[in-house]
């Protein structure tokens, strides 16, 4: 009981909160969360009445059926069978789960239609260990990590995964989506509210399944547009005297980097994150370190340190290389 009264009242102060916390399901941003929310309060509705119907009959029970409430020298009616009750506690239960049932299933369904809506964006998103890859198929943009959408435009998210089971989650934009591998799912929802909100993989994974985060910038049609086209243009690196940046753009292309990530127009690696327009994004290594040059720095020369069981390997560079190598990819917009 102290336990309930506990947890009730870090509620209601939780409620008091004047900051909206980042990863809150209670702060619909899109058409699928808003019906996850309603649903919340249809079950919470439901929860409620069935606590006050409960604590009215065992109230009832304790104060009109207790033998302290007979006279003295009396004795407890007896028992029998009561037809009534046993239809009512069997019809009534079943009634609150189809009311139950009903939303829930209509929302599901709602959210991942068999056919995605004709003006819709599509977006390829597949699960690695551990990050999240990104791709615009009708756009040819390829990214990781962070996912751009045009406010008010429905957005099919069609979710891979390439190894184990993940789960695909933006708390302020709608509901888990389980990512199997071998079985494709999807996510269909219009954003209403332009702003970036935080997800995270929602299904144990492996080692680092913590640090496997993303972002989802919702923007206006135009601010979408805009980062588009920037997204499909070669990569704009400057033209500079600076000897890193050269020194970089040449360690990279004869470094086993190649072998695993692409920039478009010097490497086509598969195995980890495109890089092109890095510079760009706001953070990397699966979303938990933000694209700074001393974070960045860190990253090059010792990745497991920073973030456990990362798959990319320690490659040991000297010094004067990781500085090499960050101008440059500090250079990719």
């Amino acid at each position: 009981m102290s336990r309930g009264i506990v947890v009730a009242l870090a509620t209601v102060l939780g409620g008091c909160r004047t900051a909206e916390p980042p990863m809150t399901t209670f702060a619909p941003k899109s058409d699928f969360a808003e019906w996850t929310y309603s649903l919340y309060l249809q079950v919470i509705g439901w929860d409620s009445f069935i606590l006050v119907l409960v604590g009215l009959l065992l109230v009832l029970a304790l104060f009109r059926y207790s033998t302290r409430a007979l006279g003295k020298g009396e004795t407890p009616p007896a028992s029998r069978e009561r037809v009534e009750l046993e239809v009512a506690w069997t019809v009534g239960p079943a009634l609150v789960l189809i009311a139950i049932a009903i939303p829930t299933i209509r929302t599901t369904f709602r959210a991942a239609p068999a056919v995605a809506p004709a003006e819709a964006l599509h977006v390829d998103v597949t699960a690695h260990q551990w990050w999240w890859e990104v791709r615009y198929p009708d756009l040819t943009v390829v990214t990781a990590n962070e996912i751009h959408l045009p406010l008010g435009r429905p957005v099919r998210l069609e979710l891979r995964s390439a190894d184990v089971i993940h789960s695909f989650w933006v708390p302020q934009l709608g509901g888990k989506r389980d990512v199997v591998p071998g079985h494709p799912n999807a996510i269909t929802l219009v954003p209403h509210v332009v702003g970036m909100y935080p997800g995270q993989c929602a299904e144990f994974c492996g080692l680092s399944h913590a640090n496997m985060r993303f972002r989802v910038f919702v923007e206006s049609p135009d601010d979408f547009q805009a980062w588009i086209a920037h997204q499909v243009m070669p990569v704009l690196t400057p033209v500079t005297s600076e000897d890193l940046v050269t020194a970089g753009a040449r360690l990279y292309a004869t470094s086993p980097c190649v072998t695993c990530h692409a920039i478009n127009g010097v490497s086509s690696g598969r195995l980890g994150p495109n890089l092109t327009h890095f510079a760009t994004r706001t953070t990397f290594a699966g979303g938990t370190l933000a694209n700074t040059p001393e974070n960045l720095g860190a990253w090059l020369r010792d990745p497991e340190s920073v973030k456990p069981g990362a798959q990319m390997p320690r490659l040991g560079l000297p010094p004067a290389q990781v500085s090499e190598l960050v101008a440059y990819l500090g250079s990719l917009r």
